[in-house]
């Protein structure tokens, strides 16, 4: 790397070239004021508060739009740049209306700290009050534009960091301001309510809207967002023991630097909401009635060890969370293998598809799972699979935006028009179901052309003339009619990824799909063939749902995995355990989500603990759900809210959310990252590890681990990958074998390709004709109970609208808001329609998480590990007019 040297302020400095003169100077610890610059923006240079003076030329400067440059001599704060400044600071303040008091950005205001180290108070110019409309026609963002300083930033992270463009600069002169497209408001742009803008404005301008607190909060800490697998880093403003305020922590090495999302930014209100549970309950005379701690925990060891003598362990489940931490999940377990004996355990991560990645864990010892979202950035192509970042990981949709901006081709594959398929250079149509058919078919057009890394595959893999054969099997035109791709179509993308290493970002349109494990299989071989593991801009990006989904299942949530996802058929591994844990494990798997309510439905399964989960509303078929749960002898639900699973549980144990307690979660990029309390839980709830160390210590007569370090040295030995969990910001996974890092393995070490499997022909329905794809939208989250607890989100009235092809809405005369009724084998939804051109002829939408996630209840409650299961992302259905 070239550098240059400079003097700034008589300080020799040597900096790489082409350096700002005001990055130059803040690597090196000499501040400038600055108003309308931020690291992760381009340089703009409008507020001109970053003046410097060239001691050989004499000439005034914006240093942040300035390079350095050889032998420059700098000062930054002679009496006439310090002048300069001051004058700025009063023409602006002449503008600004005298609201600091009532101003919600209070002591966090940047013009008012600038013109505070300036020596600015009240200016002696004229006051030119420049009025504009006050606005709050959202539930999220206030817009006090008499305080725009006209910097920018809040443009320039709209178009730069979230690429969205909702806003631009209008008009001229005085009356320039930042606005939508025809003045329109920003719930009738495509203004996503990241709050990136929020966040960036250094003013009161932009600010969240909030009916509980206005004003600068007392302390700020720094934590994890609970919602999705990304865990950006939140800056949780809070006072008293309320958090009040939200902001990206904006941490130089954090996932998602200034940026968040609508749930991350604004749906934090839910932790204030009614619903909280704050004391443990117990069921008397078919009421759940407040009861002190020790009586609750009692109660339910007295009860466990009865149901476990009488009927044995394999009579009782745990339910862990992809929620709560991973030190959590790893007592979870414990308690459930070590204490009772049973291996019926798992996660929510199973409505996810969490429990068919194994087929990636075993063929790579994990080495798919370490990809750094930054790296999309240096792909030389990406491939996106089954996946709607936008809104499911919005963050992730900021990184493939950014990259496809750079020129890195990008194909999408989805039936439904996203909106990432704007910024693709393909965007694939394929026919629900088929992605395992369209994956088997680009391998084959590679072979063909014989584009694959013979390299790669010579060294790392195994299995290779085996999988030519399979592949040479194949019929083109068969696959063009399954996935209702024009051959042209296939072949354009099979020439787009030729010779070039693939960076394959997976979602839970190819999780929970009917193929989901052929599926999975045939994107390994993809990425093998073609070199696409083990560097940067390469590899598998799976975009797991929930906060901790991951994270949960390396702790052992699962019922044929120990901690480490070690197989619980693996005698080696299991000695470990039963060595460490001075107890007996059966190696037979237990039972998972799905199947544990089955074993409930037939009385098999007698006892239930569930944490951090709710399965009444997260699951297919809710009305069987419920009778299967109230035909346990127990059922215990230890959560945040008041969930629909809580009020019909026999105890209730209130836990804390991640803003409340200590530990630490896994990201989609394998990053473990720590964090620490902001507020302490509402009344009588505990942080979750505290109340299951308190259970497994009652389980066991023994003494609890007391502390949180405790657990984590346990881990720490005990889980390799894990060797890096401490009480730091944040660790990443490490590779257990040689395998898992591509270094040359050896035979026992090679990956074997997947055998290429291939469709059947779907079958015709006339009494269903339609298929309707079940997804989320960017507002709620999964099953959408903590969402639905969200003020700002409820206040934001959303129908959930099915979005209906117009070749649908034309053979209905349906119109945007006609009411409909969606009806499958298994259940019916009503709700208002939108029409939708991006879907195909014969598709509908159904957005899931609203009016109690009753989207699910069009799926039927099967197994969804088994082969044959239909899955839980598409069902066929008819529809008519309400």
């Amino acid at each position: 790397m070239e550098t240059i040297a400079l003097t700034i302020d008589g300080k020799k400095i040597i900096c790489p070239a082409e350096t700002s003169i005001l990055e130059a100077a803040e690597q090196n610890g000499i501040k400038i004021p600055k108003l309308c610059y931020h690291p992760d923006l381009k340089p703009f240079g409008a507020c001109r508060m970053c003046l410097v003076e060239d001691e050989k030329t004499g000439r005034l400067m914006a240093s942040c739009v300035t390079p350095a440059t050889p032998d420059m001599v700098i000062q930054t704060a002679t009496e006439r740049i310090i002048r300069h400044r001051r004058n700025i600071a009063r023409l602006m303040i002449a503008e600004h209306p005298e609201s600091c008091i009532v101003c919600s950005k209070g002591n966090r205001c940047q013009l008012r700290w600038v013109a505070a180290q300036l020596g600015v108070g009240e200016t002696d110019l004229y006051h030119m009050p420049n009025y504009k409309p006050f606005e709050e026609a959202n539930p999220f963002i206030i817009r006090d534009l008499s305080k725009c300083i006209l910097c920018g930033k809040c443009i320039r992270a709209d178009h730069e960091l979230v690429v969205v463009g909702a806003i631009d600069y209008n008009l001229r002169g005085f009356g320039s301001r930042p606005a939508t497209a025809h003045e329109l408001g920003l719930e009738q742009s495509n203004c996503t309510f990241c709050g990136t803008c929020v966040s960036m404005c250094p003013t009161g301008a932009l600010s969240a809207k909030n009916s509980r607190y206005v004003g600068t909060p007392e302390r700020e800490t720094v934590s994890i967002c609970g919602f999705c697998s990304v865990g950006c880093r939140l800056a949780m403003g809070a006072t008293g023991e309320h958090i009040v305020d939200v902001n990206p922590a904006q941490l130089p090495e954090s996932v998602n630097g200034a940026t968040l999302c609508v749930r991350g930014h604004f749906a934090h209100d839910f932790l204030n909401s009614p619903q909280r549970l704050v004391s443990p309950m117990g069921r008397k005379e078919d009421e759940l009635v407040p009861m002190a701690w020790d009586d609750a925990l009692r109660l339910i060891t007295e009860r466990l060890i009865e149901i476990k003598n009488e009927n044995g362990p394999q009579s009782i489940a745990f339910l862990g969370s992809s929620k709560c931490t991973n030190e959590e999940n790893y007592l979870f377990q414990k308690i459930a293998r070590a204490m009772i004996g049973t291996n019926n355990i798992d996660n929510g991560g199973y409505i996810f598809g969490q429990s068919l990645m194994k087929v990636l864990d075993e063929k790579t010892d994990g080495g798919y799972r370490l990809n750094r979202l930054a790296d999309l950035e240096k792909a030389e192509v990406i491939l996106v699979l089954g996946a709607d970042p936008n809104h499911s990981v919005p963050v992730v949709s900021y990184y493939l935006k950014k990259a496809a901006q750079k020129g890195i081709p990008l194909i999408v594959v989805d039936p439904r028009k996203t909106e990432l398929a704007a910024f693709a250079s393909v965007w694939l149509t394929v026919k629900p179901q088929s992605d395992l058919e369209l994956i088997n078919g680009l391998a084959a057009l590679l072979h063909e052309d014989k584009a694959y890394d013979s390299s790669f595959i010579d060294q790392y893999t195994e299995g290779f003339s085996l999988f030519r054969y399979g592949l040479s099997s194949l019929d083109m035109d068969r696959i063009s009619r399954l996935t209702n791709l024009e051959t042209a179509a296939i072949n354009k993308t099979a020439k787009l990824i030729k010779r070039k290493k693939i960076a394959i970002v997976v979602g839970h349109g190819i999780i929970q799909q009917k193929y989901a494990l052929h599926t999975l299989g045939a994107i390994l071989n993809l990425a093998l063939m073609t070199g696409s593991l083990g560097s940067p801009g390469t590899g598998i990006f799976f975009l797991a749902r929930e906060n901790n989904q991951l994270g949960a299942t390396d702790m052992g949530t699962a019922p044929d995995l120990l901690p480490g996802r070690q197989p619980i058929d693996d005698d080696t591994a299991r000695k470990k355990w039963e060595q460490n844990w001075k107890t007996s494990i059966s190696p037979d798997p237990g039972l998972n989500m799905a199947r544990l309510i089955e074993a409930a439905e037939k009385g098999n399964l007698k006892a239930l603990y569930i944490m951090g989960e709710n399965p009444l509303r997260a699951l297919p078929e809710s009305d069987r759900v419920k009778k299967a749960l109230e035909n346990l002898e127990l059922l215990v639900v230890q959560d945040i809210l008041n969930s629909e699973t809580a009020q019909i549980a026999d105890v209730v144990l209130p836990g804390a959310p991640l803003s409340e307690k200590q530990g630490s979660v896994t990201n989609l990029e394998g990053r473990i990252q720590s964090f620490l309390p902001v507020v302490t839980p509402p009344g009588k709830a505990r942080p979750d590890w505290e109340i299951l160390d308190l259970l497994a210590a009652g389980l066991s007569k023994s003494e609890p681990y007391g502390s949180l370090e405790k657990i984590r040295a346990e881990i720490r030995k005990l889980v390799p990958m894990y060797a890096s969990l401490n009480d730091q910001n944040q660790g990443w996974l490490k590779p257990i074998s040689d395998k898992a890092i591509f270094k040359d393995p050896g035979a026992e070490g090679l990956i074997s390709f997947y055998p290429v499997v291939s469709t059947e022909d779907e079958r015709a329905d006339n009494d269903f004709p339609l298929t309707a794809i079940i997804g989320s939208l960017r507002f709620h989250l999964g099953s959408g109970t903590r969402t639905q607890a969200s003020d700002r989100i409820q206040e934001f009235d959303l129908a959930g609208q099915l979005e209906v092809s117009p070749q649908v809405g034309a053979s209905l005369d349906l119109k945007d808001d006609d009411i409909v009724i969606v009806t499958s084998k298994f259940g019916s939804v009503t709700r208002g329609t939108r029409i939708e051109k991006g879907l195909g002829a014969n598709h509908i939408f159904v957005p899931t998480g609203f009016n109690g996630n009753e989207a699910m209840n069009l799926l039927a409650l099967s197994d969804i590990t088994k082969p044959g299961s239909p899955g839980w992302k598409t069902i066929r259905v008819k529809i008519k007019k309400a």
